[in-house]
């Protein structure tokens, strides 16, 4: 009988074969191992989306009231373009809003933005919308089951009357813009977003000592964690003119860098930042249905960040002391309509720090060239200068 000779290497065969047969073991193992990770990686992302999506609290109230008076809401006149009503409320009510005031049992939209997405998603417009604007506000369902009578008054009475659903309605009725989504944060959740991202910084040109807003800040750049900046955006009187104005272009400033923060690297490729700030960011929303899902709200996100911060831009509509009190708004004519036809029917618009004089009018006997695209006063993302 022919036996095979013994390995080169002085190791008997049946010791060549058990060590082939661990090997085979081993990668079984490891195999396996990898799969239970894989396996555990897939569940956790699971959990995580699922807590996430959990978090939205969908307002169904508002689209239910939103579906009663469908018949009045203005027509879609660009489809393909997206406008979205961000409010947000000043509700003491909730985890960690009282420190702010008491709660009276009211609440009231301190600041509204319509924000319109150009259909091509190559712009971003965000237009602040006055909390002292004498409105007219119609007849909306009120928190106790009543119906209030159509009133003419300050526009964040609207929210105070009847919610989210009430402001969208109000909007509409004033712009003649068609609200697609509607979006509501409260004072804890504006903290807990900007505290995610490890804070927001600004420049501010004067130092800053409001002792209302609980709030000192020294001139210069200054990062501010969540409970400074919603000082920032909130102080009033003892900042600038202690007009609205101020406070508008202050809150558009800080969000602009809010959303520069928010495409930086270190936040959109560090997976635990990254996951904090969509915690943050969604347990502070409440939205209408259609928004109210994790997978609408990233799709959403994500055309927001394609838009270039030069194109994203902030303004405050076209606005003037109230003829009758001083201390409350009013529209400016034309201008005003301007600008809400331009977002209708989805045309561009254009901000500038301050708004250019109107060319000369054509001679006579010149023909004149195509109108240009208006400017508005406002600033872009992409500007952080000292304010």
């Amino acid at each position: 009988m022919t036996h095979s000779p013994p390995p080169a290497d002085g190791s008997s065969a049946t010791g060549a074969g058990l060590v082939r047969r661990r090997r085979r073991r081993w990668a079984k193992g490891a195999g396996l191992g990898a799969a239970i990770l894989v396996a555990a990686a897939v569940g956790a992302g699971w959990a995580a989306y699922a807590r996430l999506s959990a978090n939205i609290r969908p307002d169904g109230a508002a689209a239910a009231e939103l579906d009663r008076y469908a018949h009045e809401r203005p027509a879609v006149v660009a489809p393909g373009a997206r406008n979205i009503l961000l409010i947000g409320s000043d509700s003491r009510a909730g985890d960690g809003n009282g420190r702010y005031g008491r709660d009276l049992g009211s609440r009231r939209s301190d600041t509204t933005i319509l924000l319109h997405l150009a259909a091509d998603r190559r712009s971003a417009t965000a237009v602040s919308l006055p909390r002292d604007l004498m409105v007219d506000i119609p007849d909306c369902l009120r928190g106790d089951g009543t119906r209030g009578r159509p009133v003419f008054a300050m526009f964040n009475h609207a929210f105070e009357l009847g919610g989210s659903a009430c402001t969208v309605r109000t909007v509409e009725k004033l712009t003649g813009i068609r609200v697609d989504h509607h979006v509501v944060v409260d004072f804890s959740g504006f903290k807990d977003m900007v505290d995610a991202v490890g804070g927001v910084r600004v420049c501010l040109k004067e130092p800053i000592d409001d002792k209302a807003a609980k709030l000192r800040l020294p001139a210069g750049e200054v990062t501010l964690d969540g409970e400074r900046a919603l000082g920032y955006v909130r102080a009033r009187e003892s900042l600038g003119d202690g007009s609205d104005t101020g406070r508008m272009r202050r809150q558009q400033r800080f969000l602009g860098a809010l959303v520069t923060r928010v495409r930086g690297n270190d936040v959109l490729l560090n997976p635990l930042r990254l996951y904090a700030v969509l915690d943050a960011a969604t347990s502070s929303l409440t939205t209408d249905p259609g928004l109210a899902d994790l997978g609408d709200m990233y799709r959403l996100v994500r055309t927001l960040h394609a838009v270039p911060t030069r194109r994203t831009q902030f303004l405050t509509v076209p606005r003037e002391q109230y003829v009758y009190d001083a201390d409350r708004d009013q529209l400016v004519e034309p201008e005003a309509e301007k600008l809400f036809e331009r977002l209708r029917t989805d045309q561009p618009v254009a901000v500038a720090e301050r708004t250019p004089e109107k060319p000369p009018a054509p001679q006579k006997g010149t023909t004149s060239s195509p109108s240009p695209t208006p400017t508005y006063t406002g600033t872009t993302a992409a500007e952080q200068g000292c304010v």
